[in-house]
């Protein structure tokens, strides 16, 4: 399968660069995945689309302010990104420019922080040893800044709109942006018309961003990312398929999390680790029924998944479809729910 079959023409302006004042004011294109069939309506109108005994799995991982920018020993500017943690001080940093950062270098960052450059991995990419007194994530909450997406160029004034309602799970460099369009009281509602909301966590890497640079998409490899599925969202899972409801998974992440924990009967396990599961047409789903997302990047591996979950035809059909109406794209863009 070939990497320009997922490739569309997005004009700049739809990239939303800031998010809306009301989270479900977005708008929410409904796709039938087996049919093609598409409809338009308001998110916040979303319990409209689901039945009471569906469950709605979202992802409660927490941004990081993951970006820092400090200097070397020479007293050069220099920005890292958290990238993931290896042990209590030990980060997998991705570092830039990444030429300043060799073994044994020594980084500070506003006198609060410094760490030791004490591995090289790839490109920009470090390990770093941080040294501070105190606790590490309140001197990271007012040195760090939130780790927005490349595509993204205005600034951010509420950082918490980067983050869904629900997160509590510090670990990702970017948010699972398809639950940022609930609040608080939309996620009432539904579960007051017997929806169940359960819980999973997965840290989204930065290479959720990475580009496909081969051409046979099936030589492309994914990154990995630590997850987990606890016990008492088996057990809601379970219970939603057993009365027949639909499992409908809030964002690409959650979709991840939930099929690589099922086995290929569809049961479900109670897990944590890491996945590199890389879904694209082809793939067997085993457990999701639904998926509410947003508009993805051309030839990306998430615009890959959702095609997978429905077809190509159709998921290009229901780009071309936004575009003509006008759908706001990405991050702090409009949503989609495919059942």
């Amino acid at each position: 399968m070939n990497l320009k079959d997922f490739s569309f023409d997005l004009p700049e302006e739809l990239i939303a660069q800031t998010p809306l004042a009301d989270r479900s004011a977005s708008r929410l294109l409904t796709l039938n995945r087996k049919t093609g069939e598409i409809g338009h309506g308001i998110f916040r109108d979303i319990g409209e689309r689901l039945r009471p005994g569906d469950l709605l799995l979202i992802n409660n991982t927490k941004v990081m302010p993951a970006r820092l920018f400090g200097e070397d020993a020479r007293g050069r500017v220099v920005e890292i990104l958290l990238l993931e943690r290896r042990e209590l001080d030990l980060w997998e940093i991705l570092v830039k420019p990444g030429k300043w950062a060799n073994e044994g270098d020594i980084l500070n960052f506003g006198g609060k922080l410094s760490g030791e450059i004490i591995r090289i991995i790839q490109d920009g990419v470090r390990v770093i040893k941080f040294t501070y007194a105190g606790v590490f994530e309140e001197i990271l909450d007012e040195l760090g800044e939130m780790p927005l997406p490349p595509y993204i160029t205005e600034k951010l004034d509420d950082p918490n709109r980067y983050q869904t309602v629900y997160a509590k799970e510090p670990g990702s460099a970017a948010a699972p942006t398809a639950g940022l369009h609930f609040t608080d009281a939309l996620l009432s509602e539904l579960a007051n018309s017997g929806i169940t909301i359960a819980q999973c966590t997965l840290h989204v890497g930065l290479g959720t961003f990475r580009p496909v640079r081969v051409e046979n998409i099936e030589e492309h490899e994914m990154h990995s990312e630590f997850y987990i599925m606890p016990d008492e969202t088996v057990a809601q899972i379970n219970a939603a398929k057993d009365r027949g409801g639909r499992v409908i998974c809030v964002g690409t992440t959650s979709m991840r999390t939930l099929e690589s924990c099922a086995d290929d009967t569809g049961q479900i396990r109670a897990q944590s680790g890491y996945t590199d599961i890389f879904i694209y047409p082809g793939y067997t789903f085993k457990a999701a029924d639904g998926l509410i997302t947003n508009f993805h990047l051309p030839e990306s591996t998430l615009i890959m998944l959702v095609s997978a979950f429905s077809t190509r035809d159709h998921i290009l059909a229901a780009y071309h479809a936004a575009i003509a109406e006008r759908y706001r794209f990405f991050s702090f863009g409009d949503a989609m729910l495919m059942i």
